[in-house]
């Protein structure tokens, strides 16, 4: 910490704090050869799980020892349980793994794990001789929250993110699509820099495009309404301005494009050295060039001076508009 005054160890202390490094080391090494050990002999038992657990509470990103863990539930401890029992037994690994991913929300291991976990939860008691769908769904509406609750902890964890719409893909009853385009408001309005929840609103948006739920013209313009208030909230940020690129596409939609470009043009006037604006007008400006042929002259020369203001603006990338400017001429 800055200002605070650092007190040197005494050769005794730093001797003192080797060996207790040194002693750590040698019980995690002496454990992953005892877990290695049997794992390499197919120990299926319970002495093997615990000691599993034991070494991946110190090392989550030990990948070969989540597979020998889920090999002695398969083998060793499944074939010897009631479907109840391996309902609670997967409720504990998924407890297990929820307190391991708060202190290690990145690492993909314990996102696996807990995949697993959930596709092989039973499906629940009988009913009228009939399998009930209650302990499947109890544990995937569980997890749901548990994504949901990670993405509060971090908006922008694409592991979170990705998993989350595993959870929505695979859930015994799924939730409407159109409730995920709230979803993804409420964390854009709360962060427009959400590149996360961005990508996850295109993704909604072509499900429900596809299943005919949503008319794609009227949508779009919606769309185009909503990410609006982004550009203007916060014209430097990147993630609205790349989703408003994904909304144009190629630009086939002339009276489209030539909106959008009359509103950055205006949002220009306003904020005169907004890298994005500029950057958004000639990529624009040149999709109408391409698509629809009309008054190239004067494009042209527009795209021209943008390039000549975004290579004063940004010199590191002076070339890369350099290039572009050639390629008009061409």
């Amino acid at each position: 910490m800055h200002n605070v005054k650092r007190h040197k160890q005494t050769p005794e202390a730093l001797a003192e704090k080797r060996q207790r490094e040194k002693s750590k080391i040698d019980e995690y090494l002496a454990l992953t050869d005892d877990v290695l050990s049997r794992k390499k002999k197919q120990d299926w038992s319970n002495d093997a799980f615990e000691l599993t657990q034991r070494l991946l509470q110190i090392n989550p990103e030990f990948y070969t020892v989540w597979n020998y863990r889920r090999n002695i539930l398969l083998n060793g401890i499944f074939p010897q349980s009631t479907p109840e029992q391996i309902n609670n037994l997967l409720s504990n690994e998924l407890s297990m793994t929820t307190t391991a991913l708060k202190a290690n929300p990145k690492v993909y291991w314990i996102w696996n794990h807990r995949r697993w976990c959930l596709e092989n939860v039973p499906d629940g008691p009988e009913r009228n001789e009939v399998p009930s769908m209650e302990w499947r769904q109890a544990n995937w509406d569980k997890e749901l929250f548990v994504a949901e609750r990670m993405l509060d902890a971090d908006a922008r964890n694409f592991h979170a993110w990705n998993y989350r719409r595993y959870v929505l893909a695979n859930m015994p009853t799924r939730r409407p699509e159109t409730s995920e385009l709230a979803y993804t408001s409420r964390k854009i309005g709360a962060n427009f820099s959400n590149f996360s929840a961005w990508h996850q609103r295109s993704k909604t948006l072509v499900g429900l495009w596809e299943s005919g739920q949503l008319d794609p013209i009227q949508s779009r313009d919606d769309e185009f309404e909503f990410v609006s208030n982004a550009l203007y909230t916060d014209p430097e940020d990147q993630s609205a301005w790349i989703y408003h690129r994904w909304l144009i596409g190629s630009g086939e939609n002339k009276a489209q494009l030539e909106r959008e470009i009359q509103l950055i043009f205006e949002l220009l006037q306003e904020q005169p050295d907004s890298k994005w604006c500029m950057e958004s007008l000639v990529h624009y400006k040149r999709l109408l060039l391409q698509n629809h042929a009309q008054d190239s002259q004067t494009l042209k020369q527009e795209c021209g001076e943008l390039l000549s203001r975004l290579a004063d603006l940004d010199p590191i990338r002076y070339f890369r508009y350099q290039d572009l400017k050639r390629d008009l001429d061409q």
